[in-house]
């Protein structure tokens, strides 16, 4: 066996549920992925519930953690640096800290940043603040960006809708710093009914997967697209390939977790299609 892929995965913790690094740890070891996860708050809960407890970690304590895994000298091994959720500004200059940090231990090493801010649905639900740290100090020193179709027009103050302005958009975010955009929760006018898209663009390439929308809301489930396309890329450098694996993935898991009736994500209940992915959908290259 081959040297096992590292990711250094600094995001939210909860003890009940699965979002953030409770989402993103176990599928990435499901994949055999060597997983660090360094947390940005530690709650009861995911917020959505409307009450939570528990610490939000000072910006200098997650610091801290980094400079202890540098101090053994393991920031040469990571692959990847993974972030999602940004709570304020702090957290995301100490998540730029370590990203540089690891890149100089590890030049191979990318950046792999979900910039969350919201959706469709619910419009932007961050700070103020967040988008404008994400579009003008994250985003350009990320590698990977998986944002979905909304905070795409966010971060690029564009407007996609039909594939080529989300194509164009795309290229937007492209000419900010990332090489490889994951757009998830694609919503083209022209689509067949009841269904859904996901998109990456990777280098030259352009991949597009439809699949049926399942009617559900399911806290987590961006983190868990977010590790699984990170990890996949890494493995095989193929993002058609990634692309098509995780949305295998991605729709059991949200199709188990439809069926249980349940709120959670049904995480451990689905390890066998993260870890296997049934490549049930075709896989479209637009270029």
């Amino acid at each position: 066996m081959g040297r096992v892929t590292t990711i250094l995965s600094i995001q939210s913790s909860v003890a009940y549920g699965h979002v953030g690094n409770s989402a993103a740890v176990f599928p990435l070891q499901r994949l055999g992925v060597e997983v660090w996860p360094v947390h940005t708050v530690h709650f009861s809960n995911h917020t959505g519930y409307g009450a939570w407890r528990g610490p939000l970690m000072a910006p200098e304590d997650v610091r801290e953690v980094v400079t202890g895994v540098q101090e053994r000298g393991a920031l040469e091994e990571v692959d990847a640096v993974l972030s999602g959720y940004q709570g304020g500004e702090q957290i995301g200059e100490v998540i730029l800290d370590a990203v540089a940090r690891t890149k100089a231990a590890s030049p191979r090493a990318i950046y792999a940043c979900d910039p969350v801010m919201g959706n469709a649905k619910s419009g932007c639900f961050v700070h103020p603040a967040i988008p404008v740290l994400l579009r003008e100090r994250v985003v350009p020193q990320a590698d990977l960006i998986t944002p979905n179709q909304f905070e795409l027009g966010f971060l690029t103050e564009t407007e996609p809708d039909d594939l080529d302005s989300t194509l164009a958009s795309v290229e937007a975010a492209r000419a900010m710093g990332p090489s490889t955009v994951l757009v998830t929760s694609v919503l083209r006018p022209d689509r067949p009914e009841g269904t859904i898209e996901m998109l990456a663009v990777h280098g030259d390439g352009a991949w597009i997967v439809r699949t049926p929308h399942l009617p559900l809301k399911a806290n987590g489930s961006g983190d868990v697209t977010a590790a699984l396309f990170t990890a996949h890329l890494l493995e095989t450098g193929d993002a058609g390939l990634a692309l098509g694996r995780t949305v295998s993935s991605v729709f059991d898991l949200l199709q188990r977790t439809l069926d249980s009736g349940r709120r959670e994500l049904q995480l451990v209940q689905s390890q066998e299609e993260i870890a296997r992915p049934r490549m049930q959908f075709d896989v479209e290259r637009l270029r």
